[in-house]
């Protein structure tokens, strides 16, 4: 697990971990090692035994390293064999209740006015290109304060310590119905059915915007055909499960189930579309 305990990722593995511990009479332990942008746990990953044993969780910021760094300690597609998508789902935009800003426009009209002054949370890669891509378009200026995960960033901003935030609606609408956040919007092509009432960022006057989060699984290159199958197979099942199908769709997430091939397929898409996005921010790994 390549973030910290608490977030998205970690709850999702959690969730299936379980499962999968019960189908195949063996311990499933979920191994937190976060930093370094997922570098660290990715690292790891690529020198492990490609036995099967070792499966890590990874995100679309996978797939934006390979252009955000000059050089990575891995080849992100000769090292690692895809096995299945798990997840995909928007972020949602929130802010924190003090700031005077009620919707997109106002967040916008807020940012220009206040160029260089509000700062925004991300737990990794693809929630700070989400808001990298907000300030592309807008031509706004929010600082950056990077976590290494979403649960420590949720903390910061719920205490005012940062103003925005575009994380994964999982862990994040509890915060919004308690009142601690404030959500204007989300970040997906449209409308998420977890929270209806929440205009897309196209439809708040973002032209052009979307960003969808995603998490998947892979292994070491090198390991057995038939297990990284058979890995495949087993996460399919449980993602069918009734109990976390209906987990996670209340929390904005969508089950995605795939084979390895499709999941290759998939990544090498997502470095080509992120490779654009990091060439027209600027962005630069810290």
């Amino acid at each position: 697990m390549p973030f910290a305990p608490g977030g998205p990722a970690d709850i999702q593995a959690r969730l299936i971990g379980p499962k999968l511990t019960e189908a195949w009479g063996q311990p499933v332990v979920v191994e937190n090692r976060a930093g370094g942008n997922t570098i660290i746990a990715t690292e790891l990953t690529a020198r492990a035994d490609p036995d099967g044993h070792v499966v890590q969780v990874v995100s679309a910021g996978f797939a934006i390293n390979t252009s955000l760094y000059a050089k990575l300690p891995y080849d992100s597609v000769r090292d690692f064999a895809p096995v299945s998508q798990l997840t995909s789902g928007p972020a949602i935009v929130v802010v924190h209740p003090s700031l005077p800003a009620r919707s997109v426009k106002e967040l916008t009209q807020l940012a220009r006015s206040r160029p260089g002054q509000l700062t925004y949370a991300s737990a990794g890669l693809p929630s700070q290109l989400a808001v990298e891509l907000y300030k592309v378009i807008t031509g706004t200026n929010l600082v950056h304060i990077p976590y290494k995960g979403q649960a420590p960033a949720m903390v910061d901003l719920i205490a005012g310590h940062v103003q925005v935030s575009f994380p994964t609606m999982l862990g994040t609408l509890g915060h919004v119905k308690s009142g601690r956040l404030r959500a204007l919007a989300t970040t997906g092509a449209k409308r998420s059915l977890a929270a209806p009432e929440l205009p897309t960022m196209a439809e708040a006057g973002v032209t052009g915007y979307e960003a969808a989060n995603w998490f998947g699984t892979m292994v070491p290159a090198k390991t057995p055909p038939a297990v990284v199958a058979k890995l495949s197979q087993d996460i399919a099942r449980v993602l069918r499960l009734p109990d976390v199908r209906e987990r996670l769709l209340s929390q904005g997430i969508e089950p995605v189930s795939s084979t390895p091939e499709e999941f290759s397929a998939y990544i090498r898409s997502e470095m080509t579309k992120w490779a654009k996005v990091v060439k027209a921010s600027g962005a630069k790994a810290e």
